[in-house]
């Protein structure tokens, strides 16, 4: 069995790579970065589809998911495991990931339309989200200064989400199904940076900024004013009603408990050093 891995080496398939060759799978990565990869020596470098059975479809890494996955089934493919995301069904202008890249929802609408046995994963906020949210601040002192701290979501581990992702590709247990995926606890902004500052052993404090200084910091932390605007009109929209409440698919799925927010900040402390 050889399957392809599409963003190989992005934040879900580096993980996704090398959780299927410990299972002994061939493994085909695609990368817009093969020579600073890094990728397990079995490992073959393409975007080939010959010989594939099954293909990982990241979001950003395919410029046309139809065509593409309409070239794998003349190729043979037999199955897709698409990666989508929780809000895929809000309006397009409702989801800031759209305005650096992602396209979950053609990702997921053209798994659905192509004749291939499909699953699309539909998981929650990143844990890596808040690296960058809170990093910046916890590198440079022990205060951070940050918008809406009740806020709250149900950051999922990428590794948790990559290994939902292996075990979609090998078994039909999800098949024909859109898996709505998220970590095992419901955070607010405020208890991530009080897990992180237990995690570091520093006395981490929240203070709250207002919507304006927070737009005014990100855009010249460097994120995209497209971005940064849709990022609050989120946060402001979901404050009284949590968008996405934890729910223990991870878990049943994987038959092991999901691993927690401060699992992830033990296992990427650096993103917090300096």
């Amino acid at each position: 069995m050889v399957i392809l891995v599409t963003g190989a080496t992005g934040l879900v398939g580096r993980h996704l790579v090398d959780i299927l060759v410990a299972q002994g799978i061939k493994v085909r990565a695609a990368t817009r970065h093969p020579e600073a990869a890094k990728l397990p020596a079995t490992v073959q470098l393409g975007a080939d589809l010959d010989g594939v059975e099954a293909v990982f479809l990241h979001p950003r890494a395919v410029r046309d998911p139809f065509d593409f996955l309409a070239r794998a089934r003349a190729q043979g493919v037999r199955r897709v495991v698409a990666l989508s995301a929780m809000n895929v069904d809000d309006p397009l202008d409702q989801q800031p990931s759209r305005s650096v890249g992602d396209r979950n929802k053609e990702a997921e609408d053209a798994a659905v339309a192509s004749g291939l046995e499909w699953i699309s994963l539909r998981p929650s906020s990143f844990a890596s989200n808040s690296g960058r949210a809170f990093g910046p601040a916890i590198r440079a002192g022990d205060v951070v200064r940050y918008v809406y701290p009740t806020f709250v979501e149900s950051p999922i581990h990428e590794r948790d989400l990559a290994a939902v992702a292996a075990h979609a590709l090998r078994t039909d247990d999800l098949l024909s199904t859109r898996v709505d995926l998220t970590g095992p606890d419901s955070l607010s902004h405020r208890s991530m940076v009080s897990i992180i500052g237990t995690v570091l052993g520093r006395p981490l404090r929240f203070e709250e900024i207002t919507p304006d200084a927070a737009e005014w910091a990100m855009i010249r932390a460097g994120l995209p004013e497209p971005f940064v605007t849709g990022l609050l009109a989120r946060y402001a929209r979901h404050l009284d009603r949590p968008q996405h409440p934890a729910n223990a698919e991870v878990a049943t799925i994987l038959d092991r408990p999901a691993l927690t927010y401060a699992e992830w900040v033990t296992e990427n402390a650096d993103t917090f050093r300096n």
